[in-house]
């Protein structure tokens, strides 16, 4: 049964009013959201890349040149959804707690959400540094 307008805003007020009150746990709460949806797409991929792999041995095996092309673009269609999930991270919060040093303030903890993994603000691609500032930009905003 979905949410009435009145229920929903009343549940975005509460939201908003702990996480100006304990941003640690609102931001360890919407953690393990991204942590659980990305591990989920990664055994998803996996997954579809098997069943490419399938695919394209059946297109082989009967020679079909189209099914075994399906295959293959099921394969790399799979193992960039992987690789996206792989890169958002997909470790436990027992990783992310290991990765935190508590006598550190919270603006110097790299990836705000947890999603990154220990990485110092010089390191890592120009893409990969924009992500970074983009999502405390976001962060920030809510």
């Amino acid at each position: 049964m979905p949410l009435s307008e009145e229920e929903q805003r009343l549940l975005q007020q509460m939201e908003q009013a702990l996480a100006a009150e304990d941003p640690s746990l609102a931001s360890t709460l919407r953690g393990s959201k991204m942590r659980a949806r990305n591990r989920r797409q990664a055994i998803a991929s996996v997954l579809g890349f098997i069943l490419g792999v399938g695919i394209l041995m059946v297109g082989v095996i009967a020679t079909i040149t189209i099914v075994g092309v399906v295959g293959f673009l099921v394969m790399l269609a799979t193992a960039y959804l992987f690789m996206v999930a792989w890169r958002r991270g997909v470790g436990s919060a027992a990783d992310d707690e290991s990765d935190e040093e508590p006598d550190k303030p919270e603006s110097e903890h790299h990836g705000i959400r947890g999603l990154r993994h220990s990485r110092s603000a010089g390191s890592g691609s120009f893409m990969e540094r924009m992500e970074e500032r983009w999502r405390r930009r976001r962060d920030t905003d809510m």
